[in-house]
This record gives C-alpha cells, sequence and structure tokens, in this order.
C-alpha cells in the first residue's frame, strides 16, 4: 500500500517536512517513491505538486492524518463531515435551561 506522510529535514529543532508517497512499510526517512510537496511548520508555508498528488490518490494512496489536514487545506481533499453528535437527556436539560436564562435576562432588562 502506497501512503502518503511527512518526511523530515533541517537542522535539529529546525525541522521541515517533505511530502511523499512510499511504501507503508519503509522507514520515515527513507527513500520515496516520489516527493509531492513542503511544510514548514514554523512559518507554515505549504507548496503541493497538485497533478502528483491528483495521480497519487487516483490511485488509491492512503494520506495519514497530517498530511490529509495539509491537503483538505490545499483544496486537494474535502474535509471529513462528522456526524452530528448526540445530546444527552441531562445535556438537553442543561441546553434548555440556559435558553430560559436568557429569555428572563432579556425580560428584566428590557
Amino acid at each position: 500500500m502506497i501512503k502518503l506522510r511527512l518526511k523530515r529535514f533541517g537542522k535539529k529543532r529546525e525541522a521541515s517536512f517533505r511530502i511523499v508517497a512510499c511504501n507503508s512499510t519503509s522507514r520515515r526517512d527513507g527513500r520515496p517513491l516520489e516527493e509531492l510537496g513542503f511544510y514548514n511548520p514554523r512559518t507554515k508555508e505549504t507548496r503541493l505538486d497538485a497533478e502528483s498528488l491528483r495521480h497519487r490518490l487516483s490511485q488509491g494512496a492512503q494520506p495519514t492524518n497530517t498530511v490529509r489536514v495539509l491537503l483538505e487545506k490545499g483544496g486537494l481533499l474535502r474535509k471529513r463531515t462528522r456526524p452530528a453528535e448526540t445530546v444527552s437527556k441531562a445535556g438537553k436539560n442543561t441546553v434548555h435551561r440556559a435558553g430560559e436564562r436568557q429569555a428572563a435576562n432579556k425580560t428584566a432588562a428590557g
């Protein structure tokens, strides 16, 4: 399986990362199949090779969580939508009471 992950480089305590496509069993800093971009967390600079990334994603490459976030910010992937959270019975009462308080404050003030 091909993974899209970050490969660390740079000086000690001044890390930068390359976004690479590599085999899922290879080491973090091992030889990649292809370099697809660059990310500097200190300056928030990101450069993406959009064409190559789309090609790898169409082949079934799986991005790691961090790379997925970078691709979402770059507009290459849609953001994941989480299912709506369910509110417990106690939570409903708390929300209801808060609404009552706000209404009471408005009538008292106004």
